[in-house]
């Protein structure tokens, strides 16, 4: 069994936890509260640019040019396209780039990007390529699970297109690559892989919690 696959099966529970989560249900069915979904663009918004960052760190540690090039494509892509796409998804319930770019961070997206740029800086490529798997494949199953239980089109179904095109299958087809080659190369790092793949796949539920329930700072 590949690597990828591997994590996948240990943290099965969490993937069915965030395809009954309610959040994803009524985004599916398109029911969803429309304050939910903008507090997931914002906080999304504000989650991408560290993303993108913990590609481009983690391009600096590829030791063949191969992997340090796309790596560094992938932040590029992140911050040319995938935020482009967050921008029009507000920009349709009038919400500017100068609101976007001024969001403060919720408490779960802070834990989330900071322990993404934390793991990327001090932990090795091979923990990194374990953290950043849950959310691309993450968002390939849940929307592959949201188009199964859509009734029919309706003002979120660009969302669900979008994670389930070619382009993003294709992303997460690398990603998964990614992981299985760092798995092959460093045995001893197993361990350390799963636990990032399961802290990030927790914080993956834990940001539809947060989007459902619109977390804020109590002071």
């Amino acid at each position: 069994m590949a690597f990828s696959d591997q994590l996948l099966e240990t943290g099965d529970h969490i993937w069915e936890a965030q395809k009954d989560h309610p959040f994803v249900r009524e985004l599916a069915t398109g029911e969803l509260d429309e304050e939910a979904f903008l507090t997931w663009v914002r906080q999304d918004y504000r989650y991408l640019l560290d993303y993108a960052r913990v590609f481009a760190i983690a391009g600096t540690k590829a030791r063949d040019e191969e992997t340090m090039t796309h790596l560094l494509e992938v932040a590029h892509t992140v911050l040319d396209y995938e935020m482009d796409l967050h921008r029009e998804f507000a920009a349709d319930y009038g919400i500017d780039r100068a609101e976007l770019e001024s969001v403060q961070k919720s408490p779960t997206c802070i834990a989330y990007t900071n322990y993404l740029v934390r793991t990327a800086h001090e932990g090795s490529l091979a923990e990194t390529a374990a953290a950043i798997y849950p959310c691309g494949q993450g968002y390939l199953d849940i929307a592959d699970h949201m188009a199964e239980i859509a009734p029919e089109e309706h003002r979120y179904t660009p969302f669900i297109e979008k994670y389930t095109s070619d382009d993003f299958r294709e992303a997460v087809d690398w990603m998964r690559t990614f992981v299985d080659q760092c798995g092959e190369r460093y045995p001893g790092e197993h361990e350390a892989m799963e636990e990032a793949f399961l802290t990030c796949a927790r914080l993956e539920h834990q940001f539809w919690e947060m989007a459902y329930t619109r977390e804020e700072w109590d002071l």
